[in-house]
């Protein structure tokens, strides 16, 4: 084990990675040094809790890691992120997995950790660091290691919602966006490392507003910077497209932005939506999103849909598959309902959890077969690729444009974090492959 050492372990969204990021290059710059879990001193398991099923992958690894710290009582465990937070109860959760932990660190805490360490070293235990006072986490310059090509940028933390099903709130809270000229020099920053793609991080990226700057002049002012890169924008609410389309627009016509929109609409029946507390009506998106289309045609769209959400019935679920085979997704997260703690939908009725079950295969079954015929437009593309990592086979890469397609590049021996030019010339599912022009 090495002194002045830790390992961090992230599950979750990229609200999570950013936050991880920042934990990491403060404690960086605190000559802490990053290693593997085997020697390090300081265990940091920053933690999810969106879907139960996460919820018991991390229960069981933190229980791992109480053995592997008690067997060495030098080392120590933080549990950071949302788990401990979502409801009153949850840090006593904690606590009986883990009856000796080191510290629980509160959302807007990660910047104190250096701090935090310090009084665990002098002997504390089962320490808990939470702040009402928000923090903007742009401010925090996030340091790369050599070779990076993806970076994070936190702009806002919390949402405006009310949706019956959602835990998150109760640990992210209300809304704080963060200043644009925070965010803007964080930018500039991982740019200066070589980072060739941005991804902007929030609960809701939509509702971003800072004084008089909304979520596109702010994108227009990060696109202005003199660097070669593609920036991705997070979750957006169907709300968003419905009163906001021009800003959209705008947007998606700036060259360095991925024509990419992951709009969360989570069920295809009106009914169900207003007992999720989703301020929307689906007639209400169909033409935004349609219009969108016309204007660009190659845009990605991802959606995200819960199956089983109490009191869905057959009919219900009908509109669902209606929605997903007209929306015709390049990407759909499937989620199996799970009633979450501290919301108003787990004290309703809940489905039997062999139909949620055989819903959401029924549902994924739908989305593979809008995919057979939904990439031949690809075919014969020709353009720029940002190479990102390597393949699944020998001499292959992957990467991708400005639609944020799954390219895969063969006979491809180059350096990763460049752009080059690629012609597609198959298809497969939501993946395209080509070659090097």
């Amino acid at each position: 084990m090495l002194k002045k050492s830790f390992y961090i372990e992230t599950y979750g969204c990229t609200s999570n990675k950013a936050d991880s990021m920042i934990i990491t290059t403060i404690l960086k710059n605190s000559k802490y040094i990053q290693t593997e879990i085997e020697e390090a001193e300081f265990i940091i398991i920053n933690t999810c809790a969106v879907k139960e099923q996460t919820e018991n992958k991390i229960k069981n690894r933190l229980r791992e890691l109480f053995e592997l710290c008690e067997e060495d009582s030098g080392r120590y465990l933080i549990i950071a992120g949302c788990l401990p937070h979502i409801a009153p109860k949850y840090i006593k959760v904690i606590k009986d997995i883990i009856p000796t932990f080191s510290a629980i660190i509160g959302l807007n805490f990660i910047h104190k950790i250096p701090e935090i360490f310090n009084k665990i070293k002098e002997g504390g235990k089962n320490l808990i660091f939470k702040s009402t006072e928000k923090i903007d986490k742009s401010e925090f310059l996030i340091q790369h290691a050599p070779g990076k090509i993806t970076g994070f940028i936190p702009i806002s933390e919390g949402c405006l919602g009310m949706c019956s099903y959602c835990c998150v709130k109760n640990a992210r809270g209300k809304l704080n966006c963060y200043n644009p000229e925070s965010i803007i020099k964080n930018v500039k920053f991982q740019l200066s490392q070589g980072i060739k793609q941005i991804y902007l991080t929030s609960q809701d990226c939509s509702i971003y507003q800072y004084d008089e700057i909304n979520l596109c002049h702010l994108i227009q002012e990060i696109t202005k910077l003199d660097y070669h890169f593609y920036l991705r924008i997070g979750m957006i609410n169907p709300s968003f497209l419905i009163n906001n389309l021009d800003q959209l627009i705008n947007i998606f016509k700036l060259k360095k932005v991925y024509q990419f929109l992951h709009i969360p609409i989570q069920s295809g029946s009106n009914k169900i939506l207003e007992k999720m507390q989703r301020p929307y009506l689906i007639s209400d998106i169909i033409e935004p999103i349609e219009f969108l289309r016309s204007e660009f045609p190659l845009l990605s769209i991802s959606t995200d849909i819960i199956c089983g959400f109490p009191g869905e019935t057959e009919y219900d679920f009908y509109r669902t598959i209606n929605l997903i085979k007209w929306l015709k997704p390049e990407i759909l997260n499937i989620s199996k309902f799970t009633g979450r703690p501290g919301t108003k939908a787990k004290k309703m009725k809940q489905l039997d959890s062999r139909l949620i079950k055989e819903r959401s295969i029924r549902l994924s079954r739908v989305f593979r077969n809008t995919l057979l015929t939904l990439n031949k437009k690809w075919i014969g593309w020709e353009g720029q690729v940002l190479v990102l990592h390597k393949g699944s086979i020998e001499n292959q890469a992957f990467g991708r444009n400005f639609a944020y397609k799954n390219i895969f590049i063969n006979d491809y021996k180059e350096e990763y974090g460049t752009f080059i030019r690629v012609k597609i010339n198959k298809i497969e599912g939501f993946n395209l492959y080509g070659k090097k022009k």
